[in-house]
């Protein structure tokens, strides 16, 4: 794996940094996706000195939109020669409704459709470097997910619980889907819940957030919660892997609200349609 590229979107904090940390740690060459070059900065430098491992890169980019995230992907293909993991790492659990310059909602857009355009447009690269993966990070939640292609996209449906758990259910179909489309590529897909983790997702301000946070205390640390990511991610043992959802390091079958065919080949007919891949 020493000629391997782990790109790591969300890389800068939370479970993101931890898996950069873990995965440098093991000589490893390692790229973390931030928007913010500042905060982008200050984690490149905490990863290479927790890791003493100088190979850490940081590359510049937005998941907001269609375009940004085509850009990134684009720039990513122009900088590195030797990617074979892509980690999809970056999640939003919004609380209150906001729409892109495409008129998506922010989570649809970030926790579904940027890994969607991401996984996409590697592909080749990943085919090229293979065998090779992709990890999308995922949410036990799911299972209490629902998708209205009328609605969803558009956060027509939206809810401060809900709209978190109907995107990251988006993401497991376009797991299964993606999963189907490797066969025979030596590239595999697989979704993973690392458990309840302690970060800054969902956080909001009053009476809420004053308890949201009280009760993080109690959640797994970044740290634990980038073990099943990195096992994932490294592990010879699961290099023929694919299409699988594993909670921890615990495989599981999908939940009953993600075994629609139907729901599956439409959501994808509708995320080729809407970015043009």
């Amino acid at each position: 794996m020493d000629k391997q590229t782990f790109i790591i979107t969300g890389g800068n904090s939370g479970i993101g940094k931890a898996v950069a940390i873990k995965i440098a740690k093991k000589n490893l060459h390692v790229v973390i996706v931030s928007r913010n070059i500042e905060k982008g900065k200050t984690a490149l430098e905490d990863i290479k000195n927790a890791s003493n491992n100088s190979e850490v890169e940081l590359i510049i980019g937005n998941l907001n939109s269609i375009n940004s995230t085509k850009t990134l992907a684009q720039n990513i293909l122009k900088k590195y020669s030797n990617i074979s993991v892509l980690i999809n790492n970056a999640g939003i659990w919004p609380t209150n409704l906001e729409l892109n310059e495409d008129g998506l909602e922010m989570a649809f857009m970030i926790n579904y459709l940027a890994p969607f355009i991401l996984s996409n447009m590697l592909l080749n690269r990943l085919k090229k470097n293979a065998p090779s993966r992709i990890v999308n990070v995922n949410a036990k939640l799911y299972s209490k997910g629902k998708i209205d292609l009328k609605k969803t996209p558009f956060g027509k449906d939206f809810g401060k619980f809900k709209t978190y758990m109907n995107t990251k259910l988006c993401n497991i179909y376009f797991t299964q889907k993606f999963s189907q489309l490797l066969n025979k590529t030596n590239v595999t897909i697989n979704a993973n819940h690392p458990g309840v983790i302690s970060t800054n997702l969902g956080d909001t301000n009053g009476i809420f957030g004053i308890l949201l946070r009280q009760v993080k205390k109690l959640w797994n640390s970044p740290e634990e919660g980038a073990d099943p990511i990195v096992w994932l991610a490294t592990s010879p043992s699961l290099l023929d892997e694919n299409g699988n959802y594993y909670e921890l390091m615990v495989h599981k079958p999908y939940a009953n609200n993600a075994q629609s065919k139907e729901i599956r080949e439409q959501l994808w007919d509708f995320s080729k349609k809407i970015t043009g891949i």
